[in-house]
This record gives structure tokens, C-alpha cells and sequence, in this order.
């Protein structure tokens, strides 16, 4: 596990600023990156994480300087921030993870999970090693992060915040949709087993997101069967992470919610 070049970080002010931990923050114009931009603007810190070998095996390929240019433009938002590589097929991985994230900044307040694989194959011709990495990364890390968070977590009561991304995708994605089911259950059993800390669980479902992985065919498709006639954007789906992470959203706990544009 390693972690990206930073920029000079602002000291700590009086008032110091709650710390986010997001996952799955590979690419500038990913779902990740765009939550913690917002998230960064809302007055958080952010710790997040990254794994480019994963970008690298996929058809949008590696993006060069892609986590210090998302640390850099966090920076210049006021944030503390730190990027870490993390491979969490690993179940090491997540207690380093805090550990890096409660050094650099401090004890995480938020927890976002962001983080995927996915793979397209269908009930044929999955393959055992990737329904196992599947699960690996999108069920047993979710739990890992979760649990983990859970023993750290030590912040005001009312707080704490977990938000994990989900979909719904099953035929011809059998290996990612049935982990993410496995990810919602998980996420929402800790909206009643953490209760005791004051912290809300919630799971969002952001629709089609075009972040660089549809073709023209998929998109016009997706675009076709959504009343609103576009597809989502990474800004929607943090405008509702910001909501849920403030104040104003302590109240929804325990949640499935679909920002997607009444995608059918």
C-alpha cells in the first residue's frame, strides 16, 4: 500500500474539519472523485483510496496522475487530504487503510464506499476466480471497511456516516450485481448494529453513470429510458452524499435510495 504525492497540507484550523474516508477514487472523472470534490467544498477532509491496477485490466485503461491531480484539486478546495493505493481483494487492506487515513488527518467521520469490480460475464461463463475477486472487493471489503470504521469510530454522536454505491445490474453482470446485492445487505445491517454510535447506513443506487465506460449504443439506450432524457452525472450522485453526510440528513437511516433519473 502506498500513497501519492500531496501537496502541503493546511494545518488544522480551531474548528478542525471532519474527515471523509472514500473508496474507489481511481479516475477524474469518476463517481468517486466528483463526492469527494463536493464533499471537499462542504468543509471535509478527505482520505480516499485508489487501486490502478484495476484501471489498467479495464477498457478506459490507467489514468496517469490521476490520484494527485484528484489530491491537488482537494487541496485547493481547503481540504487535508491524503491518497492512498489499496488493493482490497486484500482483507489486510482495510485496517491499513485507516491506519494511513487516522496518521495523516485523524479519525474518520464518514465513510463512503465507492470502490468496484466489475467485470461483465453472465451465468455461464463466469469464472470462478473472478466471482470470488468479485465478491472479494464489492462484499467482504464493504464488510472489512465497515467493521473497521465501527471499532475506530470515536466522533460526536449524530455524526458518523456510512454510504456505499450499489446497482442493479444482474444479467450478463451476474458477478457484480449479486456482490452488490451482498454490499446492500451488508450496508444496511449496519444502520441497526451501529446504531449504539449514533451513525447512519445508507445505500445508494446512481443509476447509468456515464463515467467513460458506455458506448454510443448503451448510451443512447439508457438515454431513451429515462423520463428525464440524460444520463446521470457524478454530480448528482455526490449532491446526495453531501445532503446525507450533513446535519439535515441525520434522519435518513437505513436506506436504499435511487438517484437515477427514474431510469427504468
Amino acid at each position: 500500500m502506498t500513497t501519492a504525492d500531496e501537496s502541503p497540507q493546511p494545518q488544522p484550523s480551531a474548528s478542525a474539519r471532519p474527515l471523509a474516508l472514500i473508496t474507489g477514487v481511481g479516475r477524474t472523472i469518476g463517481i468517486g472523485a466528483g463526492i469527494a470534490r463536493q464533499l471537499a467544498a462542504s468543509g471535509w477532509d478527505i482520505a480516499f483510496t485508489y487501486w490502478t491496477p484495476y484501471d489498467r485490466r479495464m477498457s478506459w485503461g490507467e489514468e496517469q496522475g490521476a490520484a494527485a491531480a484528484i489530491a491537488a484539486s482537494l487541496t485547493g478546495q481547503g481540504a487535508r487530504t491524503v491518497a492512498i493505493e489499496a488493493d482490497l481483494v486484500d482483507p489486510d487492506a482495510p485496517s491499513r487503510v485507516f491506519d494511513e487515513a487516522e496518521r495523516r488527518i485523524g479519525p474518520v467521520t464518514a465513510l463512503v464506499l465507492s470502490h468496484a469490480e466489475s467485470v461483465d460475464s453472465g451465468l455461464l461463463d463466469t469464472t470462478v476466480e473472478s466471482f470470488d475477486r468479485h465478491f472479494a472487493v464489492n462484499a467482504r471489503a464493504t464488510w472489512l471497511l465497515i467493521r473497521e470504521y465501527g471499532l475506530r469510530f470515536r466522533a460526536a454522536p449524530g455524526s458518523g456516516r456510512i454510504i456505499a454505491l450499489t446497482s442493479d445490474h444482474t444479467v450478463g453482470n451476474l458477478p457484480y450485481g449479486a456482490s452488490k446485492g451482498a454490499l446492500d445487505r451488508i450496508t444496511l445491517a449496519a444502520s441497526h448494529e451501529l446504531a449504539h454510535l449514533g451513525v447512519t447506513a445508507n445505500v445508494i443506487n446512481p443509476g447509468p453513470v456515464d463515467t467513460g465506460w458506455m458506448n454510443d449504443e448503451l448510451s443512447q439506450l439508457l438515454v431513451r429510458n429515462t423520463p428525464l432524457g440524460r444520463l446521470g452525472t457524478p454530480q448528482d450522485t455526490a449532491h446526495l452524499v453531501d445532503f446525507l453526510c450533513s446535519p439535515q440528513g441525520q434522519w435518513v437511516n437505513g436506506q436504499l435510495l435511487k438517484s437515477n433519473g427514474g431510469s427504468a
